[in-house]
């Protein structure tokens, strides 16, 4: 039996919990973001946007690729030695997008890195596992494609999007 008499509200327990996920959330962020600011406006950063854009033919946010840097800098020891190879690989053949140089690329940890890069930019995450690394969700490429048609989440009326209007119907329904 449940008691009837219990009034709304937050107890101290759940608002003690609160708090302290909410403190905690500060305190773990300032270090996941820590960590990408070391590479800003770095050689090792400018030049993982270079081969970024040669593997990725859309514009590509600089914030997003801070992130897929260093996390890829954390990954691979020689990531900068890697990704010269690519880029030397793609400037031999004189390419401005991936089809003309990215057959080019050896199999092997040259072309994983190749491959990575593409999913993370598009993902925003750093792979498909439940513990991946989120880059982004609003840049990464997948959302953008639907981002004309894909309403932001919202429970307000007249919020954005406007959820209280009627989808667009796609075409007529045929009656048969």
């Amino acid at each position: 039996m449940q008691n009837s008499n219990k009034t709304p509200g937050v107890s101290r327990r759940q608002l003690l919990i609160g708090g302290a996920s909410l403190l905690g959330s500060f305190t773990f962020a300032g270090p996941t973001l820590a960590w990408a600011k070391d590479f800003e406006d770095t050689p090792l950063h400018q030049r993982f946007m270079r081969l970024s854009q040669l593997l990725v033919n859309h514009r590509l946010n600089e914030g997003v690729g801070l992130r897929i840097a260093a996390f890829a800098a954390q990954k691979h020891a020689d990531l900068s030695g890697m990704i010269g190879q690519i880029v030397e690989i793609a400037e031999q053949r004189d390419a401005t997008e991936v089809e003309q140089f990215f057959d080019a690329i050896p199999e092997g940890e040259l072309r994983d890195l190749a491959y990575w890069v593409i999913a993370a930019w598009y993902s925003g995450a750093s792979s498909a596992a439940a513990d991946a690394e989120p880059f982004t969700y609003e840049h990464a490429l997948t959302y953008q494609t639907t981002l004309d048609i894909v309403p932001i989440p919202s429970f307000g009326l007249s919020g954005p999007n406007g959820w209280s209007r009627p989808p667009a119907p796609l075409m007529p329904v045929p009656r048969f």
